[in-house]
This record gives structure tokens, sequence and C-alpha cells, in this order.
């Protein structure tokens, strides 16, 4: 039963993940909105490991949350004007 679970959030999760590290790293003044879409896909993985758990899902919900926390730690180190001098100097 895990397996199809696993199959209908690999490839969001997967998304996310490139998705939200491009969008992140591109658009500074974004960066609030990017996280909460990470997050909120991370719920959703959360609630489908409820559902039907299993080894599979729970390290892609691993990695998910290994990458939504590094974001919210670069998002804490950065001031919001620095972020966007780096982006705008290039």
């Amino acid at each position: 039963m895990g397996q199809e679970m696993l199959n209908a959030l690999a490839l969001p999760l997967v998304f996310s993940m490139l998705a939200g590290v491009y969008a992140y790293l591109r658009f500074p003044e974004r960066r609030s909105k990017v996280l909460l879409v990470v997050i909120l896909f991370q719920l959703v993985g959360a609630g489908g490991y409820v559902s039907e758990p299993g080894y599979a899902l729970f390290g892609l919900l691993s990695m998910h949350a290994l990458v939504v926390f590094t974001l919210l730690l670069h998002g804490l180190g950065l001031p919001i004007g620095l972020a966007a001098e780096r982006v705008r100097g290039k």
C-alpha cells in the first residue's frame, strides 16, 4: 500500500525541492512565499506518510525536510537588503 502513496508524492516533492531552491536563490524578494509553498508541500507529504507509511516515502520526506531546513537557515542568516544586493550585483 505504501508504494501507491510514494508514486503519488514522488514527483511533486522532487519538483518542490528543485523549483523551490531555484526560486529561493533567483528571486530574493519572493523568499517568504517560496518558503511557505515548500513547507506546505512538506505538510502534504507528511499527511501522505501518516495515511500510508513506508521507508521510501520516509526517506523522500527526510530529504525534503533537509532542503526546507537549509533554506530556512539560509533565510535567517541573510539580511533582506544584503540578499537583494547580491542578486543585483551580478
